[in-house]
């Protein structure tokens, strides 16, 4: 019987970088709690953001070092349960809906079961992306509703509004169950909504995107909770123009030409 060792399987650094990301997220997202329970809500807010930023990162970065793995992928999946599904239920639950207990405790697991729901959908659309069409939703041009870290995003406009000191929302807890309640909908319809990394613009504008960029990156610094009001406005008006771009892209063609294309296969 043999007793050479099996040798031991080298792995880089960098393979593991994506994975760390997502796991700084997860510490993330827990910190995020454990300031909601200290009613610091601007730093669970805080935590959040940044938890949702490292989500955007950790995708590219796997990409980038070609290190995308299976493993990877329900990691990521399972972070943006905790961050964006349960994470922002909790908060908005300690910060107002408690005083509602029973109403609160619904709406809360109605969001967090409706955020389940959505990523495990997004999950299974990926698996079978290669046969889809490519304008169809849940493509890399759209998502099939409103995708989990944008769902959180709107899930805390009722706080920004009340940080940014411009009305006492956390007086008004059914009102905030039920705008909770509307964007749970929002993330399990199946309306589209645009995919931002395939968005493209006249060559033309780009100085204006980069002005606006640097505008947005400014106001968050010096004006954090009025810029996050603004993104929200912001992306609940791309929401019509999403939906009218697809129903464009999805139009049949003019049914003259179609006619006129049987015509010549016929020939």
């Amino acid at each position: 019987m043999s007793n050479r060792k099996r040798p031991v399987r080298q792995m880089p650094l960098r393979a593991l970088a994506p994975n760390i990301l997502t796991v700084t997220a997860i510490c993330a997202g827990i910190f995020a709690v454990l300031y909601a329970i200290e009613r610091n809500f601007q730093w669970a807010v805080v935590m959040v953001f940044i938890a949702a930023v490292l989500d955007g990162l950790d995708g590219r970065i796997a990409r980038l070092f070609k290190s995308t793995t299976a493993l990877g992928a329900e990691l990521d999946s399972l972070a943006d349960f905790l961050n964006f599904g349960v994470v922002p239920s909790l908060i908005l639950y300690l910060w107002s809906l408690q005083a509602l207990p029973a109403f609160g405790w619904i709406v809360i697991l109605l969001y967090v079961v409706t955020c389940a729901l959505r990523l495990a959908r997004f999950n299974v659309m990926s698996r079978e992306a290669p046969a889809r069409p490519a304008n169809a939703p849940g493509s890399t041009k759209f998502f099939v509703g409103v995708p989990a870290p944008a769902g959180a995003l709107l899930a805390f406009l009722p706080m920004f509004v009340s940080l940014a000191d411009l009305a006492p929302t956390e007086n008004y807890p059914a009102a905030i169950g039920v705008y909770l309640a509307v964007v749970a909908a929002l993330m399990l319809s199946r309306i589209p909504t645009f995919s931002f990394k395939r968005v493209s613009f006249a060559a033309d504008y780009s100085m204006f995107i980069l002005l606006g960029v640097a505008g947005v990156i400014a106001l968050l610094v010096t004006r954090t909770w009025y810029a996050l009001i603004l993104l929200d406005i912001v992306y609940l008006v791309t929401i019509p123009f999403a939906i009218r771009a697809h129903a464009s892209e999805n139009k049949p063609r003019n049914k003259l030409v179609l006619d006129i294309e049987s015509d010549d296969g016929a020939a």
